[in-house]
């Protein structure tokens, strides 16, 4: 019986599949979506690439994307991603942000937490959550006076309720900001915890804390998340362990190291910048606390303006004017040699997986809006569209001259390849490749079955790919500059190409949902 005949078959490449050990040249078939050969030889198809010369890998998963706009995801996209999800900051109601990002289409494959600051401000502040409502609901609401302290245990009830009904919508697990309401009660934290144990789905924390001075240090923020999942059994994430962790990254590894020996379920990621990027309005950023951090206003760039900050009395008055403004924390100078060994030292914690912590786009500075090709953009009665700064950035592509983001937000992967991978040493490229596909769908796929086909390139996984020349990838985007990487041939979801031959297609949104307990 003649072999079938695949859609597509790339032929040619290393093909590397972290879970199989696999590293060598092969031909891989694709059929409806799906892989269905791996082998020497190539099997009839209605179409050949010939990838010879480039590495053959499942896409990337990034765990946290906060960049959920078409815009975005076509950054990520370029950037080797196949899959972005918004799961450190979670999303209310989830299902209505499912609904929408479905009726719009992606260009990746998409998902959210339920998101556990959108209940608190909704029980204890009564913000409204309708099911249109937009992904900043977080930022939006930063103000207001109640959702960071302590509730009552009938308002923790009030706030696990929702959560549960969004895991029973689909919610891939419960995101945890709690270092942004670092008042909020530790027994509420471990409730939590019990609840996603009972749901068997995981939490992603951004911890409590951030400092190396006593109390509440990066470690004893750490130390909380173990102890949580020590005392409940559930599947507890810890994010952006390079931010969080800052200087104290060995105290907070051998922690973590120890937990896992004794069977704890703790899972770890990072980025691979120097700098982060959050709301002006954030608890640990407020001028008194800014010492903790061993950072002073300076070391901050607020993004509607593109100013460092001058000092305490700006730092309050922007605080106070737009505490939901981004902003850039350079919490660790990458041109210093022992502060650039703190961040690499993030990535020799075993199973630390990469994830971007991609933002959105921003104005900076109210510079006018142009189309592509440098056309002023307009408003209906012929006035230049100007932006004020900070504001949304218009979802068209490309980005528009004049927006900025952390460049983490286009950045993080093609980074890894070149420089903890090219130019370090740090990792292998095999190792760099686990970490960005391989990793984060095992890190999701107890609690969603649909990532058991991810993250591999193996018969009957989803053709979810990247192709790319490990030799010339690269990063590009800048803290000044918005700019996609290069070096990815070809990225393909679910068997279509989002790019091709190293161009965007914008003609195609084959991104899916990604929902928990779902096959």
């Amino acid at each position: 019986m003649p072999a079938p005949v695949a859609d597509l078959v790339l032929t040619g490449a290393r093909v590397i599949d972290p879970e199989s050990g696999l590293d060598g040249v092969r031909a891989v078939g694709i059929t409806g979506g799906a892989i269905t050969s791996v082998g020497e030889a190539a099997p009839p198809a209605r179409e050949v690439w010939d990838v010879a010369g480039q590495v053959l890998a499942p896409g990337f998963i990034d765990l946290h994307s906060h960049a959920q706009s078409t815009t975005g995801l076509r950054l990520q996209a370029l950037d080797g991603v196949t899959t972005a999800l918004e799961l450190e900051a979670g999303v209310l109601p989830v299902a209505g942000a499912y609904a929408r990002a479905e009726a719009e289409g992606r260009p990746v494959n998409f998902g959210f937490s339920a998101s556990w600051t959108d209940a608190r401000m909704h029980v204890l502040d009564g913000v409204p959550l309708v099911a249109d409502a937009s992904l900043d609901l977080f930022a939006t609401h930063q103000s207001l006076p109640n959702w960071r302290g302590p509730a009552s245990d009938r308002d923790v009830g009030r706030i696990l309720d929702l959560l549960a009904d969004a895991v029973g919508e689909g919610a891939l697990g419960i995101g945890v900001l709690v270092g942004y309401a670092p008042d909020s009660g530790r027994a509420e934290y471990f409730r939590l915890a019990g609840l996603a144990a009972r749901l068997g789905v995981p939490t992603f924390t951004h911890t409590r804390f951030i400092s190396t001075a006593e109390p509440g240090t990066s470690l004893e923020g750490a130390l909380e998340v173990i102890a949580a999942a020590a005392g409940t059994g559930a599947h507890m994430h810890m994010c952006h362990v390079n931010s969080t962790s800052t200087r104290m990254i060995d105290e907070v590894a051998g922690a973590i190291d120890a937990a896992r020996v004794g069977g704890v379920s703790v899972s770890t990621e990072a980025y691979p910048y120097g700098a982060g990027s959050t709301v002006i309005g954030a608890a640990f950023l407020a001028p008194e606390q800014l010492h903790r951090l061993g950072i002073g206003p300076r070391q901050l760039t607020y993004l509607p303006t593109g100013e460092r900050i001058a000092d305490d009395r700006r730092l309050a008055e922007l605080r106070a004017t737009d505490p939901g403004g981004g902003v850039v924390v350079h919490f660790l100078d990458e041109d210093d040699p022992a502060d650039l060994a703190v961040l690499e030292r993030s990535f020799t914690l075993a199973d630390t997986a990469i994830a971007t912590d991609a933002m959105p786009l921003v104005a900076s500075g109210g510079k006018p809006l142009v189309a592509p090709g440098g056309k002023p953009l307009v408003a209906s009665g012929g006035k230049p569209l100007v932006a004020p700064g900070g504001a949304a950035a218009p979802d068209t592509w490309p980005p528009a001259p004049g927006l900025v983001t952390h460049p983490r937000s286009a950045g993080s992967y093609a980074r890894t390849l070149r420089w903890l991978v090219r130019e370090r040493g740090l990792l292998s490229l095999t190792e760099a490749l686990r970490r960005s596909s391989l990793l984060p769908a095992q890190i999701l796929e107890g609690a969603v079955p649909a990532m058991r086909r991810k993250g591999r390139v193996q018969v009957g996984a989803d053709a979810d790919l990247v192709v790319f020349d490990p030799d010339t990838v690269t990063d590009h985007a800048t803290y000044t500059q918005v700019a996609p990487s290069s070096g990815f041939r070809h990225v393909l979801v679910a068997g279509t190409p989002v790019v091709r031959d190293g161009e965007l297609r914008t003609d195609v949104l084959p991104g899916r949902a990604v929902r928990s307990g779902t096959v």
